[in-house]
């Protein structure tokens, strides 16, 4: 693997940090992640080790305790955990995006009470947006913040968080109509809220309930949860950014990133489905020789191997661009929509390699298997990154005549 999904121009720091966090991987996660994945079991040893390394506050500036790295450093680093197990970079990956949103979008007041304890890794991040009957059109939650004198009460329902009990602090996207009069178009009558909560589940503050781990077919590990807010009571300075109606476009900008997120997600597992394929097909003999000298299965490593660096290669870039201070909604669109489609299909050709044994449990390519359809559908589906990378494409050729 050593000559593939390789990054130029990387200073010495940043290759200092993805060495540790590979030796991490290799030493700490993949012995290890199968039989947690098995009994869907939290990895609390390993988010600890994590916690050690920093990586919790890996973009979050200097003057927060964080360590003040570039978006291409944590998708790089988060391709090495996922290589090593999808369910931990997630864990990486919802944090991330709340703290990015305090960073971009928060009131000083907020940034400094939140940040630095999320750069030590003490409060844990998850966002909501989804919820049970809204699917992919943000545009129709339902979910409802009504003013109370120096309080909002949000009652509603939500759906899909990561690290739904093991948060400490949720940002949550509900409607708020409150100085926003009847007609205004639906994404500007949205407000993010920043939940403080218990970690656990049940009742975890007064008027929140988090009912418990919805059981998956892979990605477990790490806990999807509802969210259900009944009379939940949250102060005005809680209001991310300090004025409503602008949660929408602070939602979206921390998904854009989160994009580059997954893409580095898909190439991760990508990898580790190539090596366990390329390694497989040198041990097992059919007909007097390794399967690997076989002619077709030459062919469907190097197809492999051909996908792994051109996911790569999107998902560098994107992040690059977002790092530039350029818009890459663009990039970020087509990396996370490549990276996903060629990791399913690197996935599949690992398990066909491995024939009837990527049946087995005991071979970890089954839990890749189960593991790559999530990216398919996390941060926006195929169709959706479709319509995006569209619009952005028609703006950029505007035919004029």
């Amino acid at each position: 693997m050593a000559r593939l999904a390789q990054t130029a121009g990387l200073t010495d720091v940043q290759q200092e940090i993805l060495s540790t966090v590979r030796d991490f991987v290799d030493k700490e996660i993949i012995p290890v992640a199968t039989e947690l994945e098995h009994r869907d079991e939290y990895p609390q040893d390993i988010v600890d080790g994590l916690k050690e390394l920093g990586l919790f506050g890996l973009m979050i500036p200097e003057e927060y305790g964080g360590l003040g790295e570039s978006l291409l450093t944590y998708a790089l680093c988060v391709e090495e955990i996922a290589r090593g197990w999808m369910s931990v970079s997630g864990i990486i990956n919802t944090h991330f995006i709340v703290a990015y949103m305090l960073k971009q979008h928060g009131t000083q007041e907020q940034k400094d009470h939140f940040l630095p304890r999320m750069a030590a890794g003490d409060i844990r991040g998850a966002f909501s947006m989804s919820e049970p009957a809204l699917g992919s059109d943000v545009s129709a939650i339902t979910s409802k913040a009504v003013k109370d004198g120096e309080e909002y009460v949000l009652n509603g329902q939500k759906m899909w968080l990561t690290n739904g009990g093991t948060s400490s602090l949720v940002a949550v996207l509900v409607r708020s109509d409150e100085g926003h009069p009847e007609g205004t178009a639906p994404h500007k009558s949205m407000t993010t809220f920043l939940v403080e909560k218990e970690p656990g589940f049940g009742e975890v503050r007064p008027g929140l309930t988090i009912p418990g781990k919805i059981d998956k077919m892979g990605y477990k590990g790490v806990d999807t949860t509802e969210l259900i807010m009944d009379g939940l009571r949250i102060p005005a300075d809680r209001v991310l950014g300090g004025v409503t109606g602008r949660g929408f476009y602070q939602m979206m900008d921390g998904v854009e990133v989160g994009r580059v997120n997954v893409a580095a997600r898909g190439c991760g597992v990508a990898q580790r489905a190539f090596e366990l394929g390329v390694r497989y097909a040198q041990q097992r003999h059919t007909f007097g020789k390794p399967i690997a000298q076989h002619q077709a299965i030459q062919f469907k490593l190097a197809e492999m191997a051909t996908k792994v660096e051109a996911a790569h290669a999107m998902m560098v870039n994107a992040a690059r661009k977002k790092d530039s201070g350029e818009r890459n909604d663009l990039e970020a669109g087509m990396a996370k929509y490549l990276a996903s489609e060629y990791c399913k299909e690197v996935v599949e050709d690992a398990f066909r390699i491995h024939g009837g044994y990527g049946f087995s449990k005991e071979y970890e390519i089954e839990r890749l298997y189960r593991e790559a359809p999530m990216l398919l559908i996390g941060e926006g589906t195929a169709e959706i990154q479709k319509m995006i990378i569209g619009r952005r494409l028609l703006e950029e050729y505007r035919f004029q005549g």
